[in-house]
């Protein structure tokens, strides 16, 4: 999702209560890309860090002892990107990472807590020079290991500003209409996706009904989303955002070492609030 980023820098905090049980899901998340120019021909190096501190609070009775510290993931990554001009206004990009996702329970860092990420894409602008006209393809794949989702995800998007006060996206991660009051305040409608991974460093086994035992090795929650936002620009690039709605496909699985489903904690779907403050491009 981030290979297609316009910010420089997100300070967010969302929060999702689960319908059907006390469990809530809150984050604090704060990330940046900072470009460095190489060339006068729209060359740079950029240098992503993130930080997610994911509260995972489970209330409902599981089927084993939790122990430890099984609601808090943390998330530390780094990424370094690369990306150049190419002919017909066309971008070449490609990013990869190193990331630290895990409960940190023990007493030090695992091989497990690490993850690792790639991403190549390709990416067609056009902005007009007389109007607020603007449009954006963008066209990739990323891989993210390990994750609850083992293969490369397709980075798929088209951006369209097509009048002074109406633009579109569709593809993924975002679908989206959008419309501008003015320069300063826009609201959205749209459909998205969010999610979470993290390694449990101290893994619960246990016995299920059938006999079987299984062990709990990581946790992980993929939400689909519909939602109405509202932004706020307090300059061209720096604005405060606030997004509500409801999930339309709710997970929050507890996995084993090969991201076989061990236990599913909750997947009614359920209200779903994000806001922040972003700085962009």
């Amino acid at each position: 999702m981030r290979s297609q980023d316009t910010n420089l820098a997100r300070l967010e905090y969302a929060y999702i209560p689960q319908s059907g049980s006390e469990n809530t899901y809150s984050r604090i998340r704060f990330s940046a890309n900072y470009p460095i120019k190489t060339d006068d021909k729209g060359t740079y190096i950029v240098i992503s860090p993130q930080y997610r501190y994911n509260d995972l609070q489970i209330r409902d009775e599981l089927i084993f002892d939790q122990g430890g510290d099984l609601n808090v993931f943390q998330t530390i990554g780094l990424e370094l990107g690369f990306t150049f001009k190419m002919k017909n206004n066309w971008r070449f990009g490609t990013k990869i990472g190193v990331g630290i996702s895990s409960n940190f329970e023990g007493s030090k860092l695992e091989s497990d807590d690490f993850r690792y990420t790639g991403s190549v894409f390709f990416v067609k602008s056009y902005k007009s020079s007389t109007t607020p006209k603007t449009s954006r393809l963008i066209l990739g794949l990323r891989y993210s290991t390990p994750a609850s989702i083992s293969f490369p995800l397709p980075i798929i998007n088209y951006y369209k500003r097509f009048s002074p006060s109406w633009a579109y996206g569709i593809g993924t991660p975002k679908t989206s209409i959008k419309y501008f009051f003015n320069e300063i305040n826009t609201i959205q409608a749209f459909i998205g996706l969010d999610r979470f991974y993290g390694n449990l460093q101290n893994n619960r086994t246990f016995v299920d009904a059938n006999g079987t035992t299984k062990t709990v090795e990581n946790a992980s929650m993929l939400n689909v989303i519909g939602a109405l936002g509202y932004e706020f620009y307090f300059t061209e690039h720096l604005l405060f955002y606030t997004y509500g709605g409801y999930t339309l496909s709710n997970e929050i699985r507890l996995r084993d070492k090969n991201q076989d489903n061990v236990l599913t904690i909750n997947n009614e779907n359920t209200f779903y609030f994000r806001s922040g403050i972003k700085l962009k491009i």
